[in-house]
């Protein structure tokens, strides 16, 4: 039996993780189920290449954001400085729906809305896998544009946070429908076109004072 190098190795584990992760879900994902689909003998075969189940999930999501990186950074840069939010959500929205072209990027889809919180968006503090990409660099345009609009900062960063949620839940569900071979409601024209705008207004919804003690016919939330 031939022997398979270390990159080839690792990437039959992340193959595997793609299609485990997003079949059990991130949290219920067993790793003993990536070995075996990888073909490893090895049962700490993970722990030796990505040293821990989080290295293997950071790993899928590198490859995931690489490629998506391919699209979206000369989008971005053929951007004027001072675009709005909408063109902004625009490119975001193209570069992600990428991923839906093929049976990998539909899994990576699924995969990467369970983790859309963990981006670092409301720290100001990206995430290794985001740190000095386009993607990042498009969020912190975004967050000026939404500066420009005079949005209380909190706001900014919870919105920016909501609008990432929005889009990977949105292109997930996309995702989870062609993988079970169901036709979607809208083609895809019209889906990412309502996405883009339902983003945009997300984002620019008016803000309204509210007072510290709200009226008593609105619910006090903590």
């Amino acid at each position: 039996m031939a022997r398979t190098s270390g990159p080839e190795t690792r990437e039959k584990l992340i193959r595997a993780a793609e299609e485990v992760f997003s079949a059990q879900g991130v949290d219920g994902a067993q790793l003993r189920d990536v070995v075996r689909l990888a073909g490893q003998g090895n049962p700490s075969a993970v722990q030796y290449h990505f040293g821990s189940r989080t290295g293997l999930l950071d790993a899928v999501m590198a490859g995931r954001q690489a490629r998506t990186e391919q699209v979206l950074a000369p989008l971005l840069s053929q951007l004027p400085e001072a675009a709005s939010v909408r063109e902004l959500v625009t490119v975001l929205v193209a570069a992600e729906a990428t991923e839906l072209a093929d049976a990998r990027g539909l899994r990576c889809l699924r995969i990467s809305a369970q983790l859309s919180h963990e981006s670092g968006v409301r720290s100001r503090t990206p995430h290794p896998t985001l740190a000095g990409t386009a993607y990042w660099r498009l969020i912190e345009r975004v967050e000026s544009a939404l500066v420009r609009d005079a949005l209380p900062e909190a706001l900014r960063l919870e919105r920016l946070d909501l609008a990432l949620t929005l889009i990977g839940a949105a292109l997930a569900d996309r995702a989870r429908q062609v993988l079970a071979g169901v036709t979607p409601l809208t083609t895809p024209n019209v889906f990412l076109a309502d996405l883009v705008e339902t983003t945009t207004a997300l984002l620019g919804a008016p803000h309204t004072h509210v007072p510290e003690n709200p009226p008593e016919h609105l619910p006090h939330v903590s």
